[in-house]
């Protein structure tokens, strides 16, 4: 079968997976050099009938973190900071202090900082302009003040570890954090704030959050969303209110698959526009426990494998969207799929339609 059969093939078929699983989904692959394939189907929003386009925003949540660590390390390199110098000098106020934590051990998730569940550490977008980051960290803090275990024992995921990574690159670059990354991570790639941004760019353009109708997140709703967020049903799927998260470094990032894949091409390169080949090399590298046990992540990203085949990634979910990222190394590819549901399981799908292009 000919690419262009191929392609269209697989397109068809995203449809028919769509319409039966999704309001809607956005799914790019991509080489260092160009796209092999591009789909953006389904509905940005279900009850006026608006298309999902390859411009419609999503929120990428967690995928951002890796963007915070492309951010430490750029200042790493810049030696401004060291991945074993102790968080206490830029954060001398946290509940943590004298536990000896590292900003290497923030990037791994071996810092033994908890994790919360459920995350609540959201506000609505008209809430926006009267939100305090500030007092909303300090009240997740205060609420939080036991490490969970020896830091650098093992892996455990910290939402409020890279919260922290975003705080420290704040007080190092004397800028904000989101601006620190439009400034040094964004604009080098040449993505631009109507692309991918900390706010959403243009309401027309940005998709409905939905839960699924009949799940066992929806029937969780209470102790998974507060009711100030939860809309109408349309058709078979709880609309989520757009929101956004209370810690931009944890989970800010919102965008589009096509602004993501451009920083995946950007790595997908020898020599990336954001920081040296070594520095590069570095946070590809998987890391170890204090024990000298390989954990499931580089600095800033995980380590994962599907039937034999080894790739980094990074995923994101919160209330109403769910996606991820992939880097292929050995095979010079990349992907990222975006979706507007929750339930959305972007590791399957990823696995099932990625090895066409491997």
């Amino acid at each position: 079968m000919q690419r262009a059969d191929c392609t269209e093939h697989l397109a068809g078929v995203l449809d028919r997976y769509t319409e039966s699983r999704l309001p809607g989904l956005q799914y790019i692959v991509i080489e260092a050099d160009g796209e092999l394939f591009e789909y953006a189907g389904g509905w940005a929003d279900i009850g006026k009938k608006s298309a999902m386009t390859h411009d419609t925003t999503m929120m990428a949540c967690s995928m951002t973190k890796t963007f915070t660590a492309v951010a430490i390390l750029q200042l790493v390199e810049q030696g401004r900071v060291g991945l074993h110098s102790e968080i206490d000098r830029y954060l001398p106020g946290i509940p943590y202090a004298g536990r000896q934590i590292t900003i290497r051990q923030l990037l791994t998730h071996t810092s033994g900082i908890p994790n919360p569940l459920p995350l609540r550490w959201a506000h609505l977008v008209e809430d926006d302009a009267s939100f305090d980051e500030s007092a909303a960290l300090a009240r997740v803090l205060l609420e939080n003040q036991k490490l969970a275990f020896e830091p650098g024992r093992k892996y455990a995921y910290s939402n409020i570890g890279y919260w922290l990574l975003g705080k420290i690159v704040e007080q190092l670059a004397g800028e904000s954090y989101p601006d620190y990354v439009r400034k040094h991570i964004l604009s080098p790639l040449s993505v631009s704030k109507g692309e991918l941004d900390f706010v959403i760019p243009d309401k027309t353009r940005h998709a409905n959050g939905y839960l699924p109708k009949y799940s066992l997140m929806n029937l969780l709703r209470g102790y998974l969303t507060d009711r100030k967020f939860r809309g109408e049903y349309e058709d078979r799927w709880l609309q989520i209110k757009s929101h956004y998260l209370n810690g931009p470094a944890f989970g800010g990032l919102i965008g589009t698959a096509r602004s993501f894949s451009r920083f995946l091409q950007d790595q997908l390169h020898q020599e990336s526009v954001l920081f040296s080949r070594q520095t590069k090399r570095l946070m590809e590298t998987q890391q170890r426990n204090t024990s000298g046990d390989l954990i499931p992540m580089t600095y800033g990203w995980h380590a994962g494998a599907a039937d034999g085949t080894l790739y980094l990634f990074k995923e994101g979910g919160g209330a109403g969207f769910h996606s991820e990222m992939r880097l292929y190394l050995q095979n010079g590819v990349a992907s990222v799929v975006m979706a507007n549901s929750s339930s959305f399981n972007s590791t399957g799908f990823l696995n099932r339609y990625d090895r066409k292009f491997l």
